[in-house]
């Protein structure tokens, strides 16, 4: 299995949980997906890093109180400081930085103009997700958006995105995010627009999913840990079977079981 050394500019490389009890979340997500976690010294507390056969999955870090506890998802690019500029400009805001994180990259903590957070990442020595397994990976960030016209506007002038479809934004049940040349290929992302009392209470977020061999097991497994299941095993035609899942902290976090040919 290759390792993931880098990431080109404009796509997903990294999430991580923040949560008011990083013991219980460990214990969680080591059964969920086989996780194992190892602190890394920092200075608002140890950085959690999840990881695989040696290879780094995903991060954790400690809930400031008064914060929710969440997945928080993060995009490569060559300059922090430059993206946070163009977030601005675009009408989103910046929460937090940019900032150095210590020697592994400069990042800043970023809100678009819908109100989902977001954060981007330039790397120095961790590049983010270096783990390429199959199973238990961090796959697939997914916006769930009030304006997915506006969203579409944003991140097209932020990131260079497309979308799939083209036109027709608002009334698609699902947008694919294309990415920006010279990149080819692939969709690299999702969006979800919030239509329906469903959404009743919840503000515009980005998610992601992590993939694993039966979605079913992986669901009833969840719950037998004290998560509860938002949204029941159901099928995508052409990908594959997920669900949604809030671990017992109620961070929430999707899983999927891929098609074979996927």
């Amino acid at each position: 299995m290759s390792k993931i050394e880098s990431y080109p500019p404009g796509v997903f490389c990294w999430a991580d949980l923040m949560t008011a009890d990083t013991a219980a979340a460990k214990h969680f997500y080591g059964e969920m997906f086989g996780w194992s976690s190892v602190d890394i010294p920092a200075p608002d507390g140890a950085y959690t890093l999840f990881q695989l056969g040696g290879d780094d999955v995903a991060g954790m870090l400690p809930a400031r109180p008064g914060m929710p506890n969440c997945w928080n998802v993060h995009f490569s690019v060559t300059s922090a400081d430059e993206m946070a500029a163009k977030v601005v400009a675009g009408g989103g805001k910046i929460l937090n930085g940019p900032f150095d994180a210590m020697d592994a990259g400069r990042m800043a903590v970023a809100q678009d103009p819908q109100g989902a957070v977001f954060c981007v990442w330039q790397a120095r020595k961790h590049p983010g997700a270096t783990y390429a397994g199959a199973l238990g990976r961090v796959v697939w960030p997914e916006l769930a958006t009030t304006d997915a016209g506006g969203a579409a506007k944003f991140y097209k002038g932020l990131f260079g995105w497309g979308t799939k479809p083209e036109t027709g934004v608002e009334s698609a049940p699902y947008t694919e995010w294309l990415p920006a040349p010279p990149l080819a290929g692939h969709a690299i992302a999702g969006m979800i627009p919030m239509n329906g009392p469903q959404w009743a209470g919840i503000p515009p977020h980005w998610n992601c999913y992590v993939t694993v061999a039966n979605c079913d097991q992986s669901a009833a497994k969840a719950t037998q840990l004290g998560a509860t299941l938002y949204v029941q095993p159901t099928d995508v035609p052409n990908v594959g079977r997920f669900a949604v899942v809030a671990d017992p902290q109620r961070a929430v976090i999707c899983i999927i079981q891929m098609n074979a040919t996927n």
